[in-house]
């Protein structure tokens, strides 16, 4: 006999439109299914179009919606995901006015990668914190200066509204309302259903495959660049640097401000933590990486990496640097919990 009182009943509202990437809403769709069955969770998952016609994914897939936004009725939470395709080519007039309808009758709601920026076409964002995926989170400040973009957060809650960054990070967003609406033990269950984790360590800076930053425009600031990419294990003095540039402290530090937005000093640790992370995706070990880009200790590193990834340098290169493993080395028997 199921003694279990049944569950409120929630609606999920999934926006979809031509060119949406599918994993954007599959993923988190895939979640509240599979909370259904892992645990008390009574949710629908309701695919709805600006115009109620079917809609073409990003990947060529024809998805079958049930109803135009404006007649499916009120949903709990509602979700906006985005694409590839670029903001001015899917935030379109009908996107933007079906979204206007659906946020108007919801009790959350969410965005999931590039769909920040329908929200915060709309306003939604104005004053708030939000972040969507690394490639776009510098386009989303410049378009929308009034919202608070956090580049490196897999996911943020600002009062009911909730953005993510790309693809994955909706999965985890998805499972965090799980968890709001019915428990961590519920969210565990279906994290461990799905075999994914139920919180991940860090940030999306983990996963960016770049992190460069401005280019030196002056001849000088680039002749010191180029003295710290080349030689990065070498113990730089602010003084140093000046004089190698032939100008004053106090110049090189206001050119380094003006045209990379750092200090100089800065600056030479971001080098070695570049060199540091490429080292490590091209297999050295983490002491070698640490001794060739100028770290002390390997504890001067692992602070380096916890600061800017959020993640420990040997972690970091267990998450990157191969899907394959070495002969020998069993799989991972128990479900991924976070």
């Amino acid at each position: 006999m199921n003694l279990r009182p049944p569950a409120l009943r929630r609606r999920i509202g999934f926006l979809v439109f031509d060119g949406v990437k599918m994993l954007d809403f599959a993923g988190p769709a895939e979640v509240f299914v599979e909370a259904n069955q892992a645990s008390a969770a009574s949710y629908e998952v309701v695919l709805v179009s600006p115009d109620g016609g079917d809609v073409t994914t990003s990947i060529g897939a024809r998805v079958a919606v049930r109803c135009a936004a404006g007649a499916g009725g009120r949903f709990d939470t509602v979700v906006i995901p985005g694409s590839e395709l670029p903001p001015a080519a899917f935030v379109t007039p009908e996107v933007l006015a079906a979204t206007r309808i659906l946020a108007a009758g919801t009790r959350r709601l969410t965005s999931i990668c590039s769909g920040a920026f329908v929200l915060a076409e709309l306003g939604l964002l104005d004053g708030k914190r939000a972040t969507t995926h690394w490639k776009f989170t510098d386009a989303l400040a410049r378009r929308h200066p009034e919202v608070r973009v956090e580049p490196d957060s897999l996911f943020i809650r600002e009062g009911n509204t909730y953005t993510s960054a790309g693809v994955a990070a909706g999965v985890d967003l998805a499972l965090a309302l799980v968890e709001e609406d019915h428990g961590a033990d519920a969210a565990r269950e279906v994290a461990q259903a799905l075999l994914v984790y139920m919180q991940r360590p860090g940030g999306q800076s983990q996963f960016s495959a770049s992190l460069a930053g401005p280019v030196p425009r002056s001849p000088l600031v680039r002749a010191v660049a180029d003295l710290v990419w080349a030689d990065p294990a070498r113990p730089y003095t602010v003084q140093e640097l000046a004089t190698h540039a032939r100008v004053s402290v106090r110049h090189l530090t206001r050119l380094f401000r003006a045209e990379l937005q750092t200090s100089p000093a800065e600056y030479v640790a971001f080098v070695r933590f570049c060199l540091a992370r490429e080292k490590l995706d091209a297999g050295h070990t983490v002491t070698a990486a640490a001794a060739a880009t100028g770290y002390g200790s390997y504890e001067a590193m692992r602070r380096a990496f916890v600061t800017r990834l959020g993640i420990s340098p040997k972690k970091y290169q267990q998450r990157f640097r191969s899907t394959v493993r070495p002969p020998g080395i069993p799989a991972v028997s128990h479900a991924a919990t976070g």
